[in-house]
């Protein structure tokens, strides 16, 4: 799979505060308030898409970048150092691991690799998997080793970034990642899809349930990242995708009338949602290698609920769940398409979406809209 998340803490261990308290609290507090700038984060797996908010602007003054995942960045570094046949530590954080194919690429050439028990995460929940993969377990860098540092977000790098493009660093920092959750003993694929599930299930739908500002133990790479970014909020990146395209008053508009689909084409993942008044009453999640026809066959069954969760995980996918869907909604023919990958859809009447002008910034729309929800309509989502 190439993108098992780890963990930030112990199993079980519980914070203080209720686990999953959505956007309610000091984080609302600080947003209504009005911080002078926000900076939203969007982390892919191919690219990190960025947009600093600065409240009272127009959306298309505001600066945008958008960036190679921090993931990624690890990958071309590590290339490098297997090109240069050195021995590496990987230390820091859990983070994305969309650098697992070349660290195994690393270990098939011979070459030492060690990481942190921390670090070490990024690369599979099960230490003892880990370290059959050939990796080293070492809390100290051993002798030989070039150290290199795993984060999703570093605030020195923004730090000097922002500053490099004359910007001063943000009040406060929304972030939103994918985590398949914490499962040691079972595919990464059904952990993450289980998240889905609590959404539609236990969440009624609403997709700011997946937008935190103290997220469940299970999603550990969240936690992780939450720490780092400090009182901001952090988010899934499919929910930050279907808040993206809720940002844009046609498709918040039209869901309130008709069922919609909105579909989200990603570098990795392709996400499915079917929206019908403010509610998720579907998901469907599966990989971008699909050919065109299979995920249009994929996604006529989904409009119609008869996509068997079965099905997608066969083929690879990790699945598909879709609640009663009232005769009122129709049939969830009208389509929206956000994603980098978004012409896999192109001439199928689907309605392409560029929410606040930039369809590659949805996601950061998403979490700025999410926000927005939720501190209006506070939501606990409990493990």
């Amino acid at each position: 799979m190439g993108e098992v998340k780890g963990r930030s803490q112990e199993p079980g261990v519980r914070s203080q505060e209720p686990e999953g308290r959505s956007l309610a609290g000091r984080a609302a507090r600080n947003f209504e308030e009005g911080p002078r700038s926000v900076l939203c984060l969007d982390i892919g797996s191919g690219t990190q898409d960025v947009l600093l908010h600065i409240p009272g602007e127009q959306p298309e003054n505001c600066p945008k970048f958008v960036l190679p995942s921090p993931a990624r960045v690890v990958a071309e570094r590590l290339a490098k150092l297997t090109a240069a046949r050195r021995a590496v530590w990987l230390y820091g954080d859990n983070m994305g691991g969309g650098f697992f194919r070349t660290a195994k690429a690393h270990l098939e050439q011979g070459l030492p690799l060690a990481a942190h028990p921390e670090a070490a995460f990024s690369l599979g929940d099960n230490p003892d998997r880990v370290r059959d993969m050939g990796v080293d377990l070492i809390d100290v860098c051993p002798s030989g080793h070039v150290p290199l540092h795993l984060a999703d977000f570093d605030p020195g790098f923004w730090r000097t970034f922002l500053a490099a493009a004359g910007l001063d660093y943000p009040d406060l920092v929304l972030a939103a990642a994918q985590d398949h959750g914490y499962h040691p003993d079972s595919s990464n694929r059904v952990g993450r899809f289980q998240l889905w599930r609590d959404v539609l299930l236990q969440a009624h739908g609403r997709p700011e349930a997946l937008v935190f500002t103290d997220p469940p133990a299970r999603f550990t790479r969240l936690h992780t990242l939450k720490s780092r970014i400090g009182a901001g909020l952090v988010a899934d990146t499919g929910a930050a995708a279907v808040l993206g395209a809720l940002h844009e008053p046609e498709v918040r508009e039209h869901q309130r009338t008709e069922g919609v689909c909105v579909v989200n084409v990603g570098n990795s993942h392709i996400l499915g949602f079917l929206l019908y008044q403010d509610q998720i009453l579907g998901v469907y999640e599966q990989h971008s290698n699909r050919s065109r026809e299979d995920v249009l066959a994929d996604l006529d069954q989904f409009r119609q609920g008869q996509l068997p969760h079965q099905q997608v995980m066969d083929q690879y996918g990790h699945g598909c769940l879709t609640l009663d869907l009232p005769p009122a909604a129709g049939g969830f023919t009208p389509t929206y398409v956000l994603g980098p990958r978004r012409n896999l859809l192109r001439n199928t009447g689907a309605v392409f979406l560029a929410p606040g002008g930039d369809m590659m910034l949805a996601g950061c729309f998403g979490l700025l809209q999410g926000w927005k929800f939720s501190a209006s309509q506070p939501l606990n989502c409990q493990d």
